[in-house]
């Protein structure tokens, strides 16, 4: 599939699903990962995942692009476009989009873990990203005095 048919299946999706047009551009992104497609706020586009048409077809492109549209429509609408607003929720499910993409093998977050701290009463390990003053903060469990590991 490429772009001018991504463009026609959203704009036809957007139309038989919502009764409304799509007036603004469809577009595929390789660069996303995660995610199988965004809604742009400032310019009304959207853009989808490739791997996930390659990976499960067009059934879950289909799902996916009416996850966008929902966003697209209630936020041109000035209603609630967020994932946890009532509006969103409700057109979701009555068009049957997708609440949530398919997993893309290999393609999970990775977040570095740069600081660990041990609870010195339970052993608790704790990993983050930012350090953090022993001094100030305790042991979520126990309450026990936290220390570095090397």
């Amino acid at each position: 599939m490429n772009q001018s048919e991504l463009q026609k299946m959203v704009e036809e999706i957007s139309l038989t699903s919502f009764k409304k047009p799509f007036v603004h551009e469809a577009t595929f992104n390789s660069r996303l990962r995660t995610t199988g497609g965004r809604y742009l706020l400032r310019s009304h586009n959207l853009e989808f995942n490739p791997k996930q048409y390659q990976l499960y077809g067009e059934e879950e492109l289909i799902k996916i692009i009416k996850h966008e549209l929902c966003h697209y429509h209630l936020h041109i609408e000035g209603r609630g476009y967020k994932h946890r607003d009532a509006d969103f929720k409700e057109l979701l499910t009555h068009v049957g989009g997708a609440r949530y993409c398919r997993e893309i093998p290999g393609a999970k977050r990775q977040t570095k873990v740069l600081h660990e701290y041990e609870c010195q009463d339970c052993y608790l390990l704790y990993r983050r990203k930012r350090r953090i003053d022993t001094s100030k903060y305790v042991c979520g469990k126990c309450r026990g005095k936290l220390r570095k590991k090397l």
